[in-house]
């Protein structure tokens, strides 16, 4: 006898939030497990938000930590875009992104104040206080 299970992952709505940049205007949209909308472009990566730039987060640096975490974690392996005052940090939809406590020190080091958040939420703090912010945001789990 076969048992099939089927999971029923939720959407999560993000309401339009409006912010800017500097002088870039950001406009963030729909956000569901395993894509977010920001402008007119529809995203099915993880993203990073550095000064307004949107680039797509290259994970495989961290890719050695996976077996330790179950998942590819944050790590400072990666490109993060520590310049800035913020840099907020979307977990996920269930909010499941391990971040790496070297992540965590070296945030310290720099002075800069580190959120970390479910993804949805960070979208929402990124539209109250987007400020010399910098966001990585992860789209699934």
């Amino acid at each position: 006898m076969v048992t099939l299970l089927a999971f029923h992952i939720p959407e999560v709505r993000v309401k339009w939030i409006c912010f800017c940049v500097g002088e870039v205007e950001m406009k963030f949209g729909h956000f569901s497990f395993g894509c977010i909308e920001i402008g007119d472009a529809t995203y099915q990566h993880d993203a990073i938000i550095d000064r307004g730039q949107i680039l797509k987060r290259k994970k495989k640096p961290s890719k050695r930590f996976q077996n330790k975490f179950g998942h590819t974690p944050l790590s400072v392996e990666e490109d993060i875009p520590w310049k800035c005052k913020q840099l907020i940090i979307g977990t996920g939809a269930y909010g499941r992104l391990p971040v790496m406590e070297a992540v965590k020190r070296e945030a310290r080091r720099r002075q800069v104040e580190l959120l970390i958040l479910p993804t949805a939420e960070a979208i929402e703090r990124l539209g109250q206080d987007s400020e010399d912010t910098n966001a990585m945001l992860h789209v699934t789990c």
